[in-house]
């Protein structure tokens, strides 16, 4: 008798990510769909972990972190945010963003829980919902009646907390739709929070890229939001290396207690080179991260100033390296029938923005990566603009 295989997660494909870019493949399409740049590191950053990687640190680095990079973390989290961090009880080294994002929610929820996402949400957090045990609750974002930006709807938000929510889940710089928050949202989500035991885990892999003069207002610099929040950064989007997957969470000491527990059985240790390395960087360049968002920025000019001769209508991203597009003036189709169909024809491949929602509310817009080169991207428009 063979056993019978129930699966955990019914619903669940392939990522959307892995078709695109598979797809691309296929079509010998120019991928602008699966985020990550065209071009390396710098070469200070990939000399020492080369240099690492020749003397000695090769073996398991110890479970929170090299302790080198969660005091550097530490150093950098009270300069930028003014938020003073225990290196060794509040800082853990993680495996990319996502394995952050899926310890805390194991860490916190559990069956029957609620946990409140903003679609268009990134897809990995309610598979970790499911996996835990609980429901998720989708809050769609509005959609600003002049600018087309998105923003969060606070009564929909505060509508959706009630007895049963256990985690709200903040992506901001928001991906997909570049939006930011200002300190006026974090003392809105603050003040919605107040009776609330719930907890936060905010997504803030994007820190550092924010364009036309704004900065990251973190939930580390809100006192009232911090003690129940697990904040959630990467260093591949700002060192140009999604590949290397190496990520941190900061959270309170009680919430890291629990957050080490499931993160010590699901990678237990980083690369210890890379994070030596980094360490090393962070302390010799530090300003490096500071002149990211001019990078993408130009990228982002580059790619807007092609566009403008399409028929795509669009408001330049406010952040991450992606710029949402609205195709209603061509076409009525649907964005993943769109998507897979330009890929096939043109040869550009993109992310249709309903796959990142529970209900397609976002119209006809499509998701497209400029952290390429120029050419590259000047390419891809030159074949946009036979549509």
């Amino acid at each position: 008798m063979r056993p019978t295989l129930d699966s955990k997660l019914p619903n669940v494909g392939t990522t959307i990510f892995t078709v695109m870019s598979q797809l691309a493949t296929d079509c010998d399409a120019i991928n602008l769909s699966q985020g990550f740049p065209s071009f390396d590191p710098p070469e200070a950053l990939t000399d020492r972990i080369s240099y690492h990687l020749r003397h000695g640190a090769n073996q398991y680095a110890p479970m929170p972190g090299v302790p080198a990079l969660r005091q550097v973390l530490a150093s950098k989290t009270e300069a930028e945010h003014g938020r003073v961090v225990d290196a060794d009880t509040e800082v853990t080294i993680c495996s990319g963003a996502t394995e952050g994002i899926f310890a805390a929610i194991q860490a916190i929820v559990r069956r029957g829980d609620e946990v409140v996402v903003l679609d268009p949400a990134y897809d990995s957090y309610e598979p970790s919902v499911t996996l835990a045990g609980g429901i998720t609750r989708h809050v769609p974002l509005a959609i600003h009646p002049q600018c087309g930006e998105f923003e969060v709807d606070w009564q929909r938000l505060r509508d959706a907390i009630n007895a049963k929510t256990r985690l709200i889940i903040m992506n901001f710089p928001h991906n997909p739709t570049g939006a930011i928050l200002s300190r006026d949202d974090l003392d809105r989500l603050a003040d919605l929070l107040a009776g609330s035991p719930a907890y936060l885990l905010s997504d803030e892999v994007y820190e550092h890229i924010i364009f036309d003069g704004k900065t990251h207002c973190s939930v580390l610099q809100h006192d009232a939001l911090w003690p129940r929040s697990f904040v959630i950064s990467s260093f591949g989007k700002t060192y140009h290396a999604t590949g290397w997957k190496i990520g941190y969470c900061i959270a309170p000491p009680p919430l890291t207690a629990e957050f080490r527990k499931v993160h010590q059985f699901t990678t237990f240790a980083v690369s210890t080179p890379m994070q030596h390395g980094i360490a090393d960087f962070l302390v010799s360049q530090p300003d490096f991260q500071h002149r990211v968002a001019d990078f993408y920025q130009q990228k982002r000019d580059h790619f807007c100033n092609l566009l403008a001769g399409t028929r795509f209508r669009f408001t330049p991203a406010r952040s991450t390296f992606f710029q949402l597009v609205d195709y209603g003036d061509i076409s009525t189709a649907a964005d993943t029938e769109l998507s897979m169909q330009w890929t096939r024809e043109l040869r550009v491949a993109s992310i249709p923005l309903s796959v990142f929602c529970e209900q397609v509310f976002t119209g006809t817009r499509l998701r497209f990566c400029f952290a390429k080169d120029n050419a590259t991207l000047t390419e891809a428009v030159s074949r946009l603009r036979h549509l």
